[in-house]
């Protein structure tokens, strides 16, 4: 049976054109319910026994949810007790349509078998299709076409002699249910069915608030301004009496925030947001609308450090203190634009982890819970297991923020486990920082190669032999992902041929099926300490792409021909198959080339390119390629418990720079060729060049001991930071380089058809890209894409030449990157409290990085370690040393004693584990000795026998 619907619709043109949407109605739509005897159903998802315990339901019953039940339980759908749900096809587009993470969860769900979810296809069958009635909402005809599917259920399965199944209709819709009981429906409130469940309580802490429970917590007095409804903020914007931003909360203080306003091209505005009111309940990296306050309301910055810690505030008065000391401090301090938030454009809520405050009123079940990230606001939820919860780490989704209440209103989602333990802080750390680490699924791995796996006739014919190279790799130890290989021989004219053979990622990996979704939507490999999460499965990642020595593997080659002097005179590109001769570390690399004994084809290699590769430095330094600093520590694990034992910055060696080079080189060399061929889609890597203003800490810490530094050009800073030295100061040039690199701004992925900036400015290039890494780097993989097609090597697919398309992978990509990175950050910090709570107190020797109002930042160069030496105490009864900051300096003058950048100082370092869920490293000044501030030097005792390393 055929239905139509005819409407017109204007074209872009301004013409008129007929639309006719055909819609077939049919019989054959089965119910998936195992006691049917009518339908002719090859399998079946619904259960004949599908009991479960409720003191509502004492009968086997199916569960049929309306949307807002899928959209807003989906916590309580995905626990392994609910089971036989009819999910239909009205619910799942609607869920589509308004929550794309909901909507992935929901597909999840109905594909794990012993959930047995059944989507039932009602919009196409016969007697479950509803026409809209004149003047019935969207939403009423599909709340509808929900009661008319369970009314058709429920005659259904009764004609199958099952008396005894009912279905039951969830819904938390009042008159939703009030219509489903007038039409004799069997329904339920969603709250009222799962508290009914017997031996599943725990299954109520995850309900999320229905309105009527969040009006219940919250106070009947009115705290927060009402927010706008959208059209409102649709039509400010329009007019330009509002702006739409990102809002960003501040990690030190709670009642600080700053919305980013993007305007056109590069220029973004930022406006700063101070005080309970204004900041009006957004939550961090919502997407809000804000009002600008009149001029002679705009504050500054405030520079008080304010955590929303203790009990909770459900009275202003102290708040009301706090934010007087905001004012204060700011009254003659530069102003910034200030405005408040008027509307919630878009909720960012994830699911967020942290721990339990426990309420001090016995009995309670309210208690507040305070994230792990300091610019999540604390969230009020409803458990009973609050006792077993107390000490561990757990994870709590927001549910809503009513203006009468202080906090915003969540419910429990699942314990991660006890709070310090290594593997829990490890998930907690993964998860804060949205990095996906759930095992491949059966979807991705059913894309992997059939093992055992070898190169067929085929593949050979397609590809240049290179076997027969003297091929080796080079890596840090304990490296099983080889991205990457390298060859250097003399050729018969007496030139030398120069290969950079990459793993051939592209030939296992192919365009739309779900493995590459998976690795595109990770992005990129993350290293933690003792942990790679691994872009693509195993299998790849350390067999079958990685480039090991004896074994033959498929490659995308690049080869240059080169005179002795590094200057390229051909280079061309090619699929090949390598035979790695040899894998060898950084070390092992170094040692055969000093080792003058050697003199096998492999070392005399090495020693070609060695010696290719310093030329190579030397001719990008004089570009005006920056040689910065940072310190990497490397931590030694024991090898049973996996505790670091030891600690040391990560020494690097002739060998690390000569890959480096060739690296380099190759992508420099594709970033050229992919560009030439598709200049409107080659994906391109930049790094923009600082705003002035980011130098300034370079050229006052530089002025400081005298020293000029012209930062005008990336060449003008290479060659000032190369001659600047200060006597008896050798550490001071290191200094200098770590901090101009936090001056540096981020690289960045980018699509060339989108961008004319081009410019790599810290490897003083004019084009640049990523070919080097495909194992670990999903930007690789698509540039290895584009360059098979530039050389006629693969065929090409409708998103690789999409420009649109290509620019929202970037920005996924880059995102996905800066998110690793944190997340590595986070490892090694945490790595070094677990260092340091072993060893007690510690003395050692650093220098001044930074100097603030109240304290020094202070970096300790034999642990790659930063920390703060606070001059302000917290203790009342203590009184605070007299403090004179002069921002020009920077210098800050404590009493007597004046610091600057790059001082030498002594400190004590040890573990402050008070908040179990923010330990800090804690610094103590012993010299300078200050009467009052500096602390005596404890007496270290002598390190106890070192366990057996795991290297």
């Amino acid at each position: 049976m055929l239905k139509s619907k005819t409407f017109v619709k204007k074209t872009r043109s301004g013409g008129v054109m007929k639309v006719v949407r055909e819609h077939y109605l049919r019989d054959d739509i089965w119910c998936g319910s195992e006691v049917c005897s009518e339908c002719k159903q090859e399998s079946t998802v619904l259960q004949r026994d599908a009991c479960m315990e409720s003191n509502l339901c004492s009968y086997p019953h199916y569960l049929l949810p309306d949307t807002n039940v899928v959209l807003h339980q989906i916590d309580v759908l995905e626990d392994p007790v609910i089971r036989n749900v009819i999910i239909l096809q009205t619910v799942l587009q609607e869920v589509r349509h308004r929550s794309a993470p909901v909507y992935k969860r929901l597909k999840d769900i109905i594909h794990e078998k012993e959930k047995h979810f059944y989507t039932f296809t009602n919009e196409h069958h016969r007697e479950t299709f509803i026409e809209r009635e004149p003047g019935e909402s969207a939403n009423d005809r599909n709340d509808r076409a929900i009661r008319v599917a369970a009314k058709w259920y429920s005659q259904h399965l009764k004609a199958s002699d099952s008396d005894r199944l009912k279905v039951v209709l969830l819904t938390n819709d009042r008159g939703n249910k009030e219509k489903a009981e007038e039409k004799a429906l069997l329904v339920y409130k969603f709250e009222e069915y799962i508290k009914s469940l017997i031996a599943n309580t725990e299954l109520v802490d995850h309900l999320a608030l229905s309105n009527d429970d969040k009006n219940e917590i919250s106070s009947s007095k009115v705290l927060f301004p009402e927010h706008l409804p959208l059209s409102r903020i649709q039509t400010g914007i329009k007019s330009g009496s509002f702006l739409q931003g990102t809002f960003r909360a501040s990690r030190d203080n709670y009642l600080e925030a700053s919305v980013f306003v993007q305007g056109e091209e590069e220029d973004s505005t930022e406006v700063l947001i101070q005080g309970l009111q204004n900041l009006n309940r957004a939550v961090h990296q919502d997407v809000v609308a804000v009002q600008l306050l009149p001029r002679n309301e705009w504050v500054a910055p405030s520079s008080v450090v304010l955590q929303d810690e203790g009990k909770a505030k459900d009275d202003n008065a102290e708040e009301e203190e706090e934010e007087k000391a905001l004012r204060v401090s700011a009254a003659e301090a530069a102003r910034k634009p200030t405005g408040k938030v008027v509307g919630i454009i878009k909720r960012n809520w994830r699911p967020f982890c942290g721990m339990l405050n426990l309420s001090q009123i016995k009995e309670s079940t309210r208690h507040l819970f305070t994230p792990a990230d300091r610019r999540v606001p604390r969230i009020r939820i409803e458990t009973r297991q609050a006792a077993s919860l107390a000490a561990q780490r757990i994870m709590v989704a927001i549910d809503g923020w009513p203006k009468h209440s202080r906090y915003p209103n969540g419910h429990f989602v699942r314990s991660l486990g006890s709070a310090g333990d290594k593997d829990t802080e490890q998930e907690v750390l993964l998860l804060e920082h949205d990095v996906p680490h759930q095992a491949f699924s059966q979807a991705v791995l059913s894309f992997l190669p059939k093992m055992p796996w070898a190169i067929t006739p085929e593949d050979m014919a397609k590809r240049q032999d290179l076997r027969h190279l003297t091929v080796c790799s080079v890596d840090p130890p304990g490296c099983t992902d080889i991205d990457d290989a390298l060859h250097c021989r003399e050729l018969d004219n007496g030139n030398l041929e120069v290969g950079v053979h990459i793993a051939d990622v592209s030939h296992f990996i192919r365009p739309g099926n779900a493995l590459d979704k998976e690795a595109a939507s990770r992005g990129t490999t993350v290293y933690l300490c003792g942990k790679r999460i691994d872009m693509v499965p195993e299998l790849l990642s350390s067999n079958l792409c990685s480039l090991r020595s004896n074994v033959e593997r498929l490659a995308f080659s690049c080869i240059w021909e080169m005179n002795h002097e590094a200057e390229i005179l051909k280079t061309r590109f090619t699929k090949s198959v390598i035979n790695s001769k040899a894998s060898l570390t950084y070390a092992e690399a170094q040692m055969r080339i000093d080792d003058t004994s050697k003199n096998d084809d492999i070392t005399k290699s090495l020693r070609g390119l060695n010696k290719l590769a310093k030329i190579l430095k030397r001719q990008r330094i004089e570009k005006g390629a920056l040689t910065l600093s940072s310190l990497e520590v490397r931590f030694h694990m024991d090898s049973e418990t996996h505790d670091p034992i030891d600690l040391q910055t990560k020494e690097l060696m002739e060998t690390n720079s000569m890959v480096e080079e060739f690296m380099l080189l190759a992508n420099i060399s594709v970033a050229q060729k992919t560009f030439d061929e598709f200049s409107e889609c080659a994906l391109l890597r930049k790094h923009p060049a600082p705003p002035p203003s980011n130098y300034d800490i370079l050229l006052k810490a530089g002025k400081s001991k005298h020293v000029e530094i012209h930062t005008d050009s990336a060449k003008a800073l290479a060659d000032s930071l190369d001659v600047a030295t200060v006597d008896g100061f050798p550490y001071f040039n290191t200094l200098l380089r770590i901090l101009a690199t936090r001056c540096m701004m981020q690289a960045v992925y980018f699509c060339s058809g989108m961008d004319n900036d081009f410019h790599h400015y810290g490897l003083a290039s004019p084009i640049y890209t990523h070919f080097t890494s495909p194992i670990r780097r999903y930007a690789d993989i698509i540039v290895h894409r584009l360059l098979a097609v530039a050389i006629g090597a693969d065929s090409t697919y409708p998103d690789l030449m999409d420009k649109h398309k290509q620019s929202a992978l970037c920005n996924n990509l880059n995102y996905r990157h800066k998110m690793s990175q944190y997340a590595q950050r986070a490892s090694v910090a945490f790595h070094t409290q677990l260092f340091f709570k072993s060893r007690g107190i510690l003395n050692e020797d650093g220098f001044v990085l930074f100097v603030r109002k109240n304290a020094i930042i202070v970096l300790i160069p034999k642990f790659g370690l930063e920390g703060t030496v606070f001059f302000d105490s917290k203790d009342k009864a203590k009184a605070n040393p007299n403090l004179v900051f002069d921002e020009e300096g920077p210098t800050l003058a404590v009493e007597q004693h004046t610091f600057h950048i790059f001082d030498k100082v002594k400190v004590t370092i040890s573990l402050d584990d008070s908040n179990i869920q923010h330990q800090k490293i804690r610094m103590a000044l012993i010299d300078p000795v200050i009467p009052g501030v500096s602390v005596p030097a404890p007496d270290v005792e002598p390190q106890a026998k070192k366990p057996k390393l795991d290297r």
